[in-house]
């Protein structure tokens, strides 16, 4: 069969041009819509039926997932019990292009009736929706590009954007840190690329480290980390507690076999690897993956602004969370 691939060209471009026409939707009534997500103290609470209700999902999913505690109502099941999610500090925002659905209107009154804020997207100032509304973010009309012009297409696109455009200021309004986003998004490849090392790294704040001095013996270093959980590394300190270099276990080895009983009585300064690769505890772990693979070594010291030993991170943590280089 012979598709009209012309005709699809037109959809995109259609849907972009759209997106692109509502920008002066941000104005005084965004800001204030903008102002009343940023201090509700309560949820904000989605809906919308349809096609425009699955946007209201995404949109609700997005807030909720950048510091928005956000959840989706179904028009129809808020007059079947759900409507006892929402509660007086919360807000709504409702998705509706015509603004004259019946289970939109349902929905109106009953958010009204609890002198709950209401926040509309639509396309019709004058509909029972805008008229209803607190603020209205009105798209104005606009032409669907199915080829019947019934299907939501270009209405839902712009919703969609509208959506994200409110999330999005909110959330830079916010700070929101790539901290705070990895906290909601802990699984997956995504939230892996996002952790920190303080946040993969095996030990943890107060936590007794593997540190021996440069001036101990390595007799002295051995009895002072023999009670260190997991490691297979020493980080050694200057007289200013800065980190001056790393003795692995393979270092060991290597003098031993050398030395024989007169590696215990050698200096760590002397076994120790000087000027040792090290990493901030605030740098993303994918940051170490990059130099487990680059240099192939199996432990990284995690130092403080300062150069100060704050923990030690070892490849199989990196492995164990999946953090791709």
């Amino acid at each position: 069969m012979g598709f009209d691939l012309d005709y699809a060209r037109k959809v995109i471009n259609a849907e972009a041009e759209a997106i692109s026409s509502v920008t002066p939707i941000v104005d005084a009534p965004f800001a204030k819509a903008c102002d009343m997500i940023y201090g509700c103290s309560g949820s904000c609470i989605v809906s919308g039926i349809g096609k425009a209700g699955i946007i209201g999902q995404k949109i609700s999913a997005t807030l909720a997932s950048t510091g928005t505690p956000s959840h989706f109502l179904h028009p129809a099941e808020a007059v079947h019990g759900d409507l006892g999610r929402l509660r007086k500090n919360d807000i709504v925002i409702v998705l509706s292009y015509g603004g004259e659905t019946d289970e939109i209107i349902r929905v109106i009154n009953l958010v009204k009736r609890l002198e709950i804020k209401l926040i509309a997207i639509t396309g019709d100032t004058e509909s029972t929706l805008g008229k209803h509304s607190d603020v209205v973010l009105c798209m104005g009309e606009m032409s669907e590009v199915c080829p019947l012009g019934v299907a939501p297409s270009v209405s839902t696109a712009c919703m969609l954007a509208i959506g994200d455009a409110l999330a999005f200021t909110v959330m830079k309004a916010r700070n929101f840190s790539v901290e705070d986003y990895v906290r909601f998004h802990p699984g997956g490849s995504l939230g892996a690329k996002l952790m920190t090392v303080e946040q993969s790294m095996m030990f943890k704040p107060g936590e007794k480290l593997p540190i021996a001095k440069a001036t101990d013996t390595i007799k002295k270093l051995l009895g002072k980390t023999s009670d260190v959980k997991r490691h297979g590394a020493v980080m050694v300190v200057d007289n200013d507690g800065r980190l001056a270099g790393i003795i692995t276990d393979a270092d060991l080895r290597r003098s031993m076999t050398k030395q024989g009983q007169r590696a215990f009585e050698l200096r760590a300064t002397d076994v120790m690897t000087a000027d040792c690769k090290r990493i901030r505890a605030d740098a993303l772990a994918s940051e170490a993956t990059a130099i487990f693979h680059k240099y192939r070594i199996d432990e990284l010291p995690v130092v403080d602004a300062e150069n100060k030993p704050v923990g030690l991170i070892d490849v199989q943590d990196i492995v164990t969370i999946k953090v791709v280089g």
